[in-house]
């Protein structure tokens, strides 16, 4: 099993390398295609803002690899909320919303808290579907955030977090899935939905 990473120059992806060692697989750090291409599962993450992994995506001319490919494809965090449609987090002074990879139709918006405090840090639960990514994880078993923005729910919708607002906190389409929640931090939960991502497809 060859599982890939891959580097937007926008994550700290030690921590992942790590959670993948933690269950048994080797997981190797790449920005090249030709790693990709003989991959059997490509893992995303993202840290910092929507526009710097786009940028990153673009650098390493990665876009097209990333739409056309049919391998497995999990995104973490910013690695989830990049394959809607378009993101609000935008820099100072720049356009309303920055183009994503539109591989599910939607929108990143910031979260709508009531008060609550922004970024949304910390453990909270998912409700999800009988997706084979959440195969022998309890409902509402709790996961690990820092975010402030969020993917709204719709049709691709397979877990869902409350914090303020409702929001997709994992998503499903195809072979490409996306979790707003770090796994790499999620203690047994987290482990087990990397064995499943894994195992599953």
């Amino acid at each position: 099993m060859k599982i890939s990473i891959i580097d937007t120059g926008s994550a700290n992806l030690n921590s992942v390398v790590q959670a993948f060692k933690r269950i048994g697989y080797e997981a190797v750090v790449s920005s090249e295609i030709a790693d990709f291409e003989k991959a059997d599962r490509l893992v995303l993450p993202g840290v910092g803002t929507a526009s710097a992994v786009m940028d990153g995506i673009n650098k390493y001319k990665l876009r097209d690899f990333i739409l056309e490919t049919k391998k497995p494809l999990l995104g973490i965090c910013l690695g989830m909320q990049i394959q809607a449609t378009d993101s609000e987090e935008v820099p100072l002074g720049q356009d309303s919303v920055i183009d994503c990879l539109d591989i599910v139709k939607s929108r990143v918006v910031k979260l709508k808290c009531d008060g609550l405090r922004l970024p949304h840090m910390g453990w909270n639960t998912v409700s999800h579907t009988d997706h084979p990514l959440f195969a022998d994880i309890k409902q509402d078993a709790y996961f690990y955030f820092d975010h402030s923005f969020a993917m709204q729910t719709g049709d691709y919708t397979i877990g869902k977090t409350t914090y303020g607002t409702e929001f997709s906190s994992a998503i499903a389409k195809d072979n490409f899935m996306g979790v707003q929640f770090h796994p790499e931090k999620s203690s047994a939960a987290g482990e087990q939905l990397l064995t499943n991502f894994i195992k599953n497809f």
